[in-house]
């Protein structure tokens, strides 16, 4: 066991940390992919591994750090499910060695899928696993950008986990990426998920990456950068396959439509719930929407901690867990810094915006572009999130209407 570092800060009531036990490794080789260039980029040396003492060192802060009913363990990579089954049915062990009395530990685990087979489902099943299953829709779309490492056809094993996921009563979501190939249709993404993969609830997450996102760390949002986001503005800002603001503003409101007219009350979206439960006045249900962020820690597989799994680059690293406690980490004046930034940096162009309480800037990574104003900051989705929250306002009676109804 590594040597124990003392948690010198109050604990919280909850944060999370996304943990990459097995850092950027994968079988897959997804196009937008952006983590599979972080161990060139950080050095990490030969391991890819995060070794059984420093598994036991995590769990053990983790659960130290929080003093509310639940703790919630996010496990993603790379491809988690290339440590073993023995490795998780070890961290499940450590967690209950770790937990508190009245404490409920909760366990996410994201794959693209390739390796789940009966044993995974069963341990998945028996510890109440909630899965994340990567899918980017019906084969044609979804083998566009999502390949194994040899470039072939991945689509047909991950078609088969989500039925041995539902064979087995294992619950898991689908995180559906959407970039400028899947974004041109909209209703056969979502159509096929629905019917098809019927997952208990969906994720549609933008991919907006710039064009040296393998290199450079997304800017800092300060006045600062100003002349750094010029340089950008003034040539090509994203990847080719970055979905466009437009486009996925029409892409969420195409959804929307289907959904709200077919399956409200049946079918979960996440990014309508969030809408949703902001519309009637119950706040925001995802970080990229709060207006506030940081509280959503990286933990790479060698104890390097992050301000957030879309952060890890030198300038958002924070420290090791061998030295500083995660706790104390995450109530750094650095992290504080980090999580004010959201609001404070936003430009004076959004804070008139009428949808700036289901927006508040959306991520800070994606602040690439400029105001009408000139001002910097304005985020890259800015005009397709206009169009799907007026979309979402003109169903405003009905929603209303129909949540009065149930």
């Amino acid at each position: 066991m590594i040597e124990t570092v003392t948690l010198k800060t109050k604990t919280v009531e909850h944060f999370s940390s996304v943990t990459k036990p097995c850092g950027s490794t994968c079988n897959m080789k997804c196009s937008y992919c952006f983590y599979l260039h972080k161990d060139e980029l950080l050095y990490q040396g030969n391991t890819t591994k995060m070794s059984n003492d420093l598994l036991e060192l995590h769990i053990k802060q983790y659960i130290e750090a929080q003093h509310g009913k639940y703790v919630e363990f996010i496990w993603q990579g790379g491809e988690p499910t290339l440590l073993g089954l023995d490795y998780f049915k070890r961290a499940v062990s450590l967690q209950k060695k770790y937990s508190k009395t009245g404490q409920q530990i909760l366990n996410s685990f994201q794959t693209n899928g390739l390796k789940i087979n009966k044993e995974w489902c069963q341990f998945f099943a028996e510890h109440n696993f909630l899965v994340g299953l990567s899918i980017d829709g019906p084969k044609h779309i979804h083998d566009r950008h999502r390949r194994s490492n040899a470039g072939k056809s991945a689509f047909d094993r991950v078609e088969r986990a989500a039925i041995t996921l539902k064979k087995h009563g294992v619950e898991f979501n689908v995180l559906c990426t959407v970039n400028s190939d899947n974004g041109k249709y909209p209703l056969d993404v979502y159509r096929y998920i629905r019917d098809k993969i019927s997952p208990r609830i969906i994720q549609f997450t933008p991919v907006v990456q710039t064009v040296n996102f393998e290199s450079a760390s997304p800017f800092k949002i300060t006045n600062e950068t100003k002349s750094r986001i010029k340089v950008i503005e003034g040539n090509k800002r994203v990847t080719d396959w970055s979905v466009g603001p437009k486009q996925w503003g029409q892409f969420l409101s195409s959804i929307w439509d289907e959904w709200f007219s077919k399956d409200f009350g049946k079918v979960f979206i996440e990014n309508f719930e969030d809408v949703t439960a902001i519309t009637l006045g119950y706040g925001s249900q995802k970080c990229t929407s709060s207006e506030h962020c940081g509280k959503g820690l990286a933990v790479e597989h060698n104890g390097d901690v992050y301000s957030c799994d879309h952060f890890v680059y030198s300038d958002y690293y924070l420290g090791n867990i061998t030295e500083v406690h995660q706790g104390d980490l995450l109530a750094s004046s650095q992290q504080k810094n980090f999580g004010l930034a959201k609001s404070e940096s936003l430009p004076s162009y959004c804070k008139q915006c009428q949808y700036l309480h289901y927006c508040q800037g959306e991520c800070p990574k994606n602040r690439i572009s400029f105001t009408p104003n000139g001002e910097p900051g304005l985020n890259y989705l800015c005009e397709g999130q206009k169009i799907f929250f007026h979309r979402v306002q003109q169903s405003v009676p009905e929603l209303i209407r129909r949540i009065d109804s149930f």
